[in-house]
């Protein structure tokens, strides 16, 4: 991350772009023992956190990354009662997830508490479930806690992870992916943001291979924008252990009792739909994988 002229400007050398947000005044800077994190507010976003240089999230846009790692796994499980957050620190996903009224507990574990920190004093809105009788927020290696879970004890596993490079790389490997196949119930399903496909097809490689490595019987990937991640467009990845991908209880969408912002019916379907190039490039990890 550089700040130059006003400008807050993540550099993304592997897609050889960059990406700038005009502001400059620095509202949280901590240091913690994992991580530098750091909330700037900008002209145009919000509020934006940044984590190790990242852009992590902002005002503006986060409503896409919350919705979307949230809804469309809940919407897949018949009956989801029992999840948990690998990750997910600055507490929107968990908000997103406690919208459901069927959800009876959920599990948030983030190794770093200065993110949840730094969300509270400069993203409240993202935080305002964090007191709901459902929640439970842990702030231990969410790993080790995935390892030590009862077998069969969850219906859905997010990963909202950091990108697989050094303590969140083992996050996208067939040991973790095991780890979360025991955990899960016969209906269960695991979902982990999986980057861009523009430009990070070898991590989606990785991940579908390791999917299937660790026993999970389909998996599919769904799109969204984001414009404060490299290139913009980003994806999520779904994992069954059972059963195939494709149905959803679209009645339950369409006469839910909450708001969301982006997600809905209609999104839902279309954010499956598959680039052509990323179609046969599917078929193939899964079919050697």
């Amino acid at each position: 991350m550089s700040l130059d002229d006003n400008w807050i400007t993540e550099v993304c050398e592997d897609g050889g772009s960059a990406f700038s947000l005009k502001g400059e005044h620095k509202l949280f800077e901590e240091q913690s023992p994992y991580q530098h994190v750091e909330v700037f507010e900008t002209d145009t976003y919000g509020n934006l956190m940044l984590i190790d240089g990242c852009t992590m999230v902002s005002t503006r846009d986060n409503f896409l990354y919350h919705e979307m790692m949230s809804h469309p796994v809940l919407f897949m499980h018949p009956a989801p009662r029992r999840v948990a957050i690998i990750g997910g620190g600055d507490c929107g996903t968990l908000r997103e997830v406690l919208k459901h009224p069927e959800v009876r507990h959920v599990t948030q574990i983030d190794i770093d508490e200065a993110v949840t920190r730094a969300a509270l004093a400069h993203f409240p809105e993202l935080c305002e479930a964090n007191d709901d009788a459902r929640a439970e927020l842990l702030f231990i290696d969410g790993i080790q806690w995935m390892k030590d879970a009862e077998p069969g004890s969850l219906d859905v596993i997010i990963v909202d992870s950091t990108d697989p490079i050094g303590p969140g790389e083992v996050l996208f490997t067939p040991e973790f992916y095991a780890a979360c196949h025991r955990a899960l119930g016969d209906d269960g399903l695991v979902v982990q943001q999986s980057e861009s496909p523009l430009i990070h097809m070898a991590v989606l490689e990785r991940m579908y291979r390791s999917l299937k490595a660790a026993r999970f019987s389909d998996a599919r990937t769904l799109f969204f924008p984001q414009p404060i991640y490299p290139t913009g467009w980003w994806s999520a990845t779904i994992g069954a252990k059972h059963g195939t991908l494709g149905e959803f209880r679209r009645a339950d969408v369409e006469t839910r009792h909450f708001g969301t912002t982006y997600y809905n019916a209609a999104i839902h379907t279309a954010a499956f739909a598959e680039p052509e190039f990323f179609r046969k490039a599917r078929d193939e990890w899964w079919q050697t994988g």
